[in-house]
């Protein structure tokens, strides 16, 4: 399918162009029609959203038009360009040519004249595709269990991130039975994840900032209410971390920890797979468990461990658990009780100078900055004997 998008200020010609193009519905879609030349920043926008392979450009102005392809030459290089108009005269095809357009179209579009323009730019297509600037800093927080602070962690190391120089974050709650950042942060927005899922395929830049909550530079996309009857496919989360790619410097997934297709989805793009777990025994064995799951799918090279909660005097030391879980703790992060109780209570993120504020900011920027993230521990315990039951097979923790 050959994604398209038509852009003049003449809306008779363009709904011509979009009757001519009706027969190959299937072969050609036509994402938005613009009926002015937009201005830079809003013609981004439609790109980031759309990622059109085509744009039929009206030459009504032609410096204006002009202006249009030598920025789509900068923002969308490789994206083809098909010039359109009412007449075809010799003045006009030199000055499409001149600023580098091949094909030409005028009205009335014929479908021999239209199929072999969409021909040529097809095999143009194929030896080059459009180019969009895209990011890969994916970042997926998995919690051992339930309730050791993976929301807490993720909204604050994700506003973190937003408060980096020209940064845009997103971040998604997809824990879809007992999302949380709707309560922490107190939000409003009758949308969520759900509306973003089911319009994944659609998603533009009129709609998206109807779905997400802006909080400085931080996007909250919230789960909604508990629905256990909704069912998400791979397919369309594809689609929305697509959008999100060209849309964001950073991308952050408060996932549930059950494991789901979709969620799985999201780990095999990201960058970063968070496990989080506090230093207790429940946790630690489901983080065991969890990390042998992930390795089965090849996803070990992606997994950092993060230790939350920690005590001045824990009862297993950081070394320790690591010996169990059989990986580094990349970081840890204190049990500031206090500063998570005040942020809850005002529905806002933890205050930047608290105790754990403070490394949740430290952490955002080894994140962000791609430094090598270690924590590994040479000392060797046999502190997996603590785990260890006679009959050779690992204990099983009760979370009661």
């Amino acid at each position: 399918m050959l994604r398209t998008i038509i852009v003049s200020p003449d809306a008779e010609l363009a709904r011509r162009l979009e009757k001519a193009l009706a027969p190959l519905d299937g072969e050609v879609s036509v994402a938005k029609t613009i009926d002015r030349y937009p201005a830079a920043v809003d013609l981004l926008r439609t790109l980031r959203a759309h990622a059109p392979e085509l744009i039929f450009l009206s030459f009504q102005d032609v410096g204006r038009a002009a202006d249009i392809v030598k920025f789509l030459d900068v923002e969308a290089h490789g994206v083809q360009i098909i010039a359109i108009h009412h007449v075809c005269d010799a003045p006009l095809l030199r000055e499409t040519m001149r600023v580098g357009v091949r094909e030409f179209l005028a009205d009335p579009f014929d479908f021999p004249s239209l199929t072999e323009a969409l021909r040529n730019v097809t095999t143009h297509l194929e030896r080059k595709p459009p180019s969009y600037e895209t990011s890969d800093q994916i970042f997926a927080f998995l919690p051992s269990k339930a309730g050791v602070g993976a929301t807490t962690l993720a909204l604050n190391i994700s506003s973190a991130i937003a408060r980096r120089k020209n940064t845009r974050v997103i971040l998604s709650d997809l824990d879809l039975n007992s999302g949380m950042l709707r309560f922490l942060l107190k939000l409003r927005n009758e949308h969520s994840i759900v509306d973003a899922v089911e319009h994944s395929a659609e998603i533009d830049e009129n709609l998206w900032p109807q779905l997400v909550t802006a909080i400085g530079s931080l996007d909250v996309l919230h789960a909604g209410r508990v629905n256990p009857n909704l069912r998400v496919e791979p397919s369309q989360i594809r689609y929305l971390v697509q959008f999100m790619r060209r849309n964001y410097q950073a991308m952050c997934f408060d996932l549930s920890g059950n494991l789901e297709r979709y969620s799985l989805e999201i780990m095999q793009e990201a960058k970063k797979i968070l496990l989080v777990c506090t230093p207790e025994i429940p946790s630690l064995h489901l983080a065991r468990e969890k990390l042998g799951f992930l390795k089965s799918l090849g996803l070990e090279g992606r997994i950092n461990v993060i230790l939350n909660r920690v005590h001045k005097k824990p009862l297993f030391t950081k070394e320790q658990v690591e010996e169990l879980v059989g990986l580094p703790v990349v970081r840890t992060f204190s049990n500031d009780y206090f500063a998570v109780s005040r942020a809850t209570t005002g529905g806002q993120c933890l205050e930047p100078d608290s105790l754990i504020g403070k490394q949740c900011d430290e952490f955002a920027n080894v994140l962000m900055d791609r430094k090598p993230i270690t924590g590994a521990s040479d000392r060797k315990k046999k502190f997996l004997e603590y785990f260890a039951v006679p009959n050779g097979t690992t204990m099983i923790a009760s979370e009661d």
